[in-house]
Order: structure tokens, then sequence, then C-alpha cells
């Protein structure tokens, strides 16, 4: 076995510390990870010690700077589960250790060989990888869970091992996400990022059906799998879809999530439109058009937020929260479709604020062509909304949608040709800022005409 395989192995083997985790008491483990933090700490470079521990990213630093950084974070999780015990239960805390340890540990195995085969010396982020720290990670963390669950209670439901199923399958889909997005400090945000998933779902887990949350699961992994497969999104935006339409369709229903994915596809399908010259021309979408993480949640905020409000406050507005949904996924539709059929207009767009000509890809500039293609993605979302089964909106809460959707889309505008053109804001940000402007607006035309 070569030497860097190894030392991924023995990264494995430290997540075993995990299985007794059952059987000490909660302050002991804080101070074993606490004396761990400080021995990793002193090791020196030119040590045994360090020359068997030490991961790639340890060499360039000199230091073990990742097992500090793991044992530092465990050392804290661990006081906070001492002090809150029934708040922040030790079984999540466990879960997240062997998340960070047995998944990071086999994907970096993955990685390395497809390194070597590939003769590349950066770190190569595939699906083949995530999917293996997902599914190792899940399992550790299952079973370390089950176990401190036998052992030292408490019970967590009537079906205790089904929902530590789900909260170990949540925090591993965390965990690889944040892998895939993360080049510094992964031993910190892996771990850290994994428990707060599952202690957020373990906090409300009285809030939604359980015995329908492994098949929610598994359907919006499989179908941020296919967008992946279809390069629609990326390793990050695979991961993150998967987490968002999990929320979504335990807050709401699978239709509200199908709407989103709609807005994916279509934007995708018209970021391929004349891809070849928005190339040549310098206007085209990276990777081919498949989007990230930062895509996602950028254009999917506040949709994600208005599905939880959806359930919070049903029944008594729920469909102002449907209405200002769908507002929100038509803003984004349509600012993508505007921006993508919009820049291969072949005569000079104008500037929405000052109506001046500008290049084509301008921030802030419009044309004919992409207000057309803004007002027929709006219009795509809304009709979709009409024809799904779980939503049937009427022509009205149609039309809404269509004028927040396409309101929201020159607000897109007018940010991009301010804010952003100054630095105050990037796309992202004002992706963001377009979505909920696009569902304001849209809850402000249903309150006054519609109640």
């Amino acid at each position: 076995m070569k030497p860097i395989y190894k030392k991924q192995f023995i990264f494995i083997f430290l997540g075993l510390i995990a299985l007794v985790f059952p059987f000490l008491d909660t302050l002991f483990l804080v101070l074993v990870f606490l004396a761990g933090t400080l021995f990793f700490k002193k090791v020196s470079p030119g040590s045994p010690v360090f020359k068997m521990l030490a991961r790639e990213s340890d060499i360039k630093t000199g230091k073990l700077t990742g097992l500090v950084q793991l044992f530092c974070i465990m050392t804290i999780l661990l006081l906070i589960s001492f002090i809150i015990p029934d708040k922040f239960p030790i079984f999540i805390i466990g879960g997240a250790y062997a998340i960070t340890t047995f998944g990071d540990g086999v994907a970096d195995i993955i990685n390395i060989h497809d390194r070597e085969k590939t003769q590349n010396n950066t770190k190569i982020y595939s699906a083949r990888s995530s999917i293996a720290f997902l599914i190792s990670g899940c399992i550790f963390a299952f079973i370390v869970g089950a176990l401190i669950v036998a052992w030292k209670g408490p019970v967590i439901y009537p079906n205790p091992y089904g929902i530590l199923f789900f909260l170990a399958a949540l925090g591993a889909i965390t965990g690889a996400l944040l892998e895939s997005v993360t080049r510094d400090e992964d031993n910190i945000v892996i771990p850290f990022g994994s428990a707060m998933t599952m202690w957020l779902f373990y906090i409300f887990r009285f809030t939604y059906k359980m015995e329908n949350l492994i098949i929610v699961l598994v359907f919006a992994f499989v179908l941020g799998y296919l967008a992946y497969r279809a390069r629609i999104a990326d390793i990050s935006a695979m991961l993150s879809a998967t987490l968002m339409g999990v929320v979504i369709i335990i807050s709401s229903d699978r239709s509200w999530f199908f709407i989103l994915l709609a807005f994916f596809f279509l934007g995708s399908l018209f970021t391929r439109y004349k891809y070849s010259y928005k190339k040549a021309h310098g206007l085209a979408e990276k990777k081919g058009g498949a989007r990230g993480y930062k895509n996602v949640f950028s254009n999917s905020l506040a949709a994600l937020s208005l599905a939880v409000a959806y359930r919070i406050f049903y029944p008594s507005y729920d469909l102002l929260s449907l209405t200002m949904y769908l507002g929100s996924v038509a803003t984004a539709c349509g600012d993508t479709l505007a921006s993508e059929i919009g820049q291969t207009y072949k005569g000079e767009p104008r500037m929405i604020t000052t109506f001046r000509k500008a290049p084509p890809g301008t921030d802030g500039a419009v044309s004919g062509l992409g207000l057309g293609a803004a007002l027929f993605g709006a219009l795509a979302i809304a009709l979709l909304a009409m024809l799904i089964p779980g939503i049937n909106i009427d022509y009205r809460i149609a039309a809404i949608v269509v004028a927040g959707g396409f309101i929201g889309t020159n607000i897109d505008s007018v940010l991009g040709a301010t804010l952003q053109q100054k630095g105050y804001l990037t796309n992202n940000g004002v992706n963001l800022f377009a979505t909920i402007s696009g569902a304001i607006i849209s809850g402000i035309i249903y309150l006054g005409l519609v109640v």
C-alpha cells in the first residue's frame, strides 16, 4: 500500500474513536479531545508521528493542522452537549465525527486514485467520490448513532432507528457538499455543518411525517443526481439541491420542488441556446452551463424560506405563501432566460437606468429580445403551476406570478446596473435580492387584488 493511502486509512481509523462514545461520560470525551488537540498541535514536522499522520495539506504547512482543527471542533461540540445534553444530544456529535473521518477519508482515497490515473496534481471532485463520501459517512454515522441511543438513550422517537438513518443521511449529504466546495479548513466546516444540519432536523422532528422521510430523501437525491447527469448541475449543486429539495418537500409538497427543478431545467436548456455564439463573444456560462451551489442558493433561498413559511403559517396564509414562492421562482426563471437569450441580441442593448447603449453582456443592459424572454420565463413557471397536480392555481394567481416574475427580473437589471457595477453586490447577490423582490411584489399584488 502506498504511503499516501496509508495516511487516509489512519485518518479513517481515528474515526473508530466514535465507537467508544456510548461508553464514556461526555465530560471525559471533552477532556480526551482537548488533550488530542494539544498533542497534535505540538507535533513537530520532523517527528515520526508527523510523518505517519500528515496529509498533503499538513505537509505544506508543516503542522498537523487538519487533526488539530478536527479535535478542536469536536471539543467545542462535546462541551455544548455536556452543557445542554437534552437539546444537543451526543449521538449527533458522534455522527458528525463519523461522517468527517469515514466520509472524507474514503472520498480522499478515491480523489487520490483519480489524480494518479489522470496525472493531475489538483484535487478532483467527482460524483463518484461525493457519493462514496455520502454512503460511507451515512453508514458509519448511523452505526455510531444507533450504538449511542441503544446504550445511553434518549428515546428520540417511536422508531428511533428510522430517524437516526434519516439524520445520518442528511448529515452525510451536508458533509459531502461542504467537502466539494471547501478547499481549506474542511475538518472544521464538515463536522460543524453536519452536526448543525442533523441538530436542526432533530429539533423539528415532530413537525413532519416521519414515515415519508426516507422516501423524500431518496426522491430528492435521485432528482438531483439526474440533474447532474443531464449537466444541469455540478457536484455542489446536486448535493445542495438535494438538501433544499428535502426541506421544500417536507415543508410543502413534491410539486413545489418540481416547479423549482423546472426553472433549473429551463435555465440550463437556454444556457446552451446558441452557446457557441455566446462563447465566441465571451458571454457564455462556464462548464457548459452547469449550475454550481452558489447559483442554486442565490436563486432558491427565497423560495426555500417561503416553503418553510407555508408550513409554519398553514392554513392561514397558504395561498399567499404559494403565490410568493411562485413569484420568486418566476423571477429566477425570467432573469436567467432574459440573460441567456438576450445575450444573442445582434444589436446594442440599453442600460435600464439611463437608456444609453451598452455592449452585450453589460450588467443592467436590456433589449427587447431579453424582455420578451423574461416574460416567457415567468409565464412558463405560471403555466406549469396551473398544470402540475398539487398546485393547480387559477388564472388570477398565474397572472400575479407572471407580473411578479417580470417586475422582479427588471429589478435584477436595476440592481445590476447600480449596486453590482459599483461592486456592492456580486451576480449571486443580485439574484438573491431580485428573487426576494419578485416574491414580495407577487405578495403585494395578491393582497391588493385577491384578498
